[in-house]
C-alpha cells in the first residue's frame, strides 16, 4: 500500500466514522484481479443514517485527501451507496442489504482487516 493509498483509506474511514458508521471493514485486493485494490465497507441502520455517511465521506475525503469520488452510485434508494475513488471503491450499505450480497466475502484471498466502530 502506498503513502497515498494509506491516506485515502484512512481519510474514507474517518469520514465514516464522522456519522457513526457500523461494521466498517476494509478489504485488500491489491493482489488479486479484482475491479479496484481496496473495498472500504461499512453500513448504517437507516437510509437517512447511509446517506449521511455518503455525504460525509464525500466531504471529509475532499477537505482532508483534497479528492473528489469518479462516480456515484445508489443515492436514488439509499440502500446501497457506492463512492467510487479510483483505487478504492466505498460501499455503504443498510445492514440488510449487507448482509445479502456480503461482498466482502466475494475475494475469499483478500485481507479484511474490520475496524472497532465508535460509539
Amino acid at each position: 500500500m502506498t503513502k497515498d493509498e494509506k491516506t485515502l483509506i484512512q481519510t474514507i474511514v474517518e469520514g465514516m466514522q464522522e456519522k457513526k458508521a457500523k461494521r466498517i471493514v476494509t478489504v485488500d485486493m491489491s493482489e488479486l484481479q479484482a475491479p479496484c485494490c481496496y473495498f472500504v465497507i461499512c453500513e448504517g441502520d437507516s437510509s437517512t443514517h447511509v446517506d449521511a455517511i455518503a455525504d460525509s465521506v464525500r466531504q471529509y475525503v475532499h477537505t482532508h485527501a483534497k479528492q473528489k469520488p469518479f462516480a456515484i452510485d445508489g443515492y436514488e434508494n439509499s440502500v446501497w451507496i457506492a463512492l467510487d475513488y479510483g483505487v478504492a471503491i466505498v460501499h455503504i450499505f443498510r445492514r440488510e442489504t449487507r448482509e445479502f450480497y456480503d461482498i466482502e466475502h466475494l475475494w475469499n484471498d483478500a485481507h479484511i482487516t474490520q475496524i472497532q466502530d465508535i460509539n
